[in-house]
């Protein structure tokens, strides 16, 4: 059976999908990858602050991303996005429920910090143009996580970054978004 799958206006069938996936370089997730994102986005929802996406599209349409040296041109997905929650407002009538079928496949709004995983499949290099491309976009910080190294790198728009790692530091900290979480957490194994 032949699945079918568009891109940006090209139709593949699954037996080109391997030469996509070479040619945009898309990053191949492993258990350790896994485990990893799922525990940042546990950690940073427990905070009341902010809503944690997994895997968001987000609309990149109004800059040019070949200036950055990627290939995709209308959006990008990092591993995880961070908004700032907005405060609820005070209903004081009755309000429809939302449509359940309506939902967003590019998200327009931009969050306040992205957060790429190193999968095995990828390089440093390839994130850090994704990085240049979001801080284009008016995102005010990026993580890098290295899951192999135990090692969180945070950039900031004025083009500075800290390193935090399991072996020196307890704590990983984002001065921007006054964001702390505990380094540890962040790695933690498990067991089968």
């Amino acid at each position: 059976m032949s699945e079918v799958i568009e891109l940006d206006d090209e139709v593949l069938d699954n037996n080109e999908m391997g030469d996509v996936f070479n040619e945009q370089k898309i990053g191949v997730g492993s258990l350790y990858h896994s485990v990893t994102q799922t525990h940042l986005a546990n950690l940073l929802f427990n905070d009341e602050r902010f809503v944690v996406l997994v895997e968001l599209s987000l609309d990149t349409g109004q800059i040019d991303l070949s200036q950055f040296g990627l290939k995709t041109k209308t959006e990008m997905k990092p591993d995880l996005c961070v908004y700032k929650r907005q405060a609820e407002p005070k209903l004081t009538k009755p309000t429809l429920p939302k449509r359940l079928n309506t939902d967003v496949l590019r998200m327009p709004k931009n969050p306040i910090l992205v957060i790429e995983l190193l999968a095995p499949s990828q390089s440093v290099n390839e994130l850090m143009m994704k990085f240049d491309a979001y801080f284009a976009l008016g995102i005010q910080s990026c993580w890098l996580v290295m899951p192999s190294l135990e090692e969180v790198k945070i950039y900031s728009q004025q083009g500075s970054y800290k390193t935090f790692d399991t072996q020196r530091d307890t704590e990983v900290t984002d001065e921007v978004l006054d964001i702390h979480l505990p380094i540890q957490n962040i790695f933690e194994k498990f067991e089968w």
